[in-house]
């Protein structure tokens, strides 16, 4: 859970209680980055688990061009598609849609894509650094979205400055694992 790249939904590596799909942030390497996805998903294996647990990172490219257009749109797709196969491959497993920075915008993205049932099957949804604060998560219900943003941070104020702020949200992974 600590490397910067995890694919147990494409690995079909068995059905666990909580599988979280997970997008990284601009210019992260791996598929889940390093900032805010695996402190997540230790402090979430912490409290359920970890062999309860699967985490499947999106592939996509991260860079600056998807962060500016509102977040890569093949990597929105693909994350629509990996929260169906995870809810299709693991019908009782509580899929937590999740991501940093850019990867925020593709989660805003994937929900608009997904169905109404399976928006209403998604778990929960957490975001660090949300591009797209304020904004609601399409198909999933208010109460279980948690979007984090610190203050000082332009990103989630719309911006693309990116300042102190907006790389501190390791220190959210236990209230947010709680959350979930």
């Amino acid at each position: 859970l600590t490397s910067d790249t995890q694919n147990d939904v494409v690995n079909n590596t068995g059905c666990k209680a909580v599988t979280v799909v997970f997008a990284r942030g601009t210019l992260e390497a791996g598929n889940v980055g390093s900032l805010a996805g695996p402190p997540f998903f230790q402090a979430l294996a912490t409290s359920i688990s970890a062999d309860q647990l699967a985490v499947q990172g999106v592939d996509y490219p991260a860079d600056i061009a998807g962060f500016l257009a509102g977040g890569d749109s093949a990597g929105s797709t693909l994350m629509a598609q990996l929260v169906g196969q995870a809810q299709t491959q693991c019908p009782d497993t509580k899929v937590v849609m999740s991501g940093y920075s850019q990867g925020g915008q593709l989660v805003h993205n994937a929900a608009k894509q997904i169905t109404a049932a399976q928006g209403a099957a998604v778990n929960s949804v957490v975001i660090f650094g949300d591009p797209d604060d304020g904004q609601a998560v399409a198909n999933v219900n208010a109460a279980n979205v948690d979007v984090i943003c610190h203050s000082g941070d332009l990103i989630c104020q719309g911006q693309d400055t990116v300042l102190l702020p907006h790389l501190t949200y390791s220190e959210d992974a236990s209230a947010a694992a709680a959350f979930v």
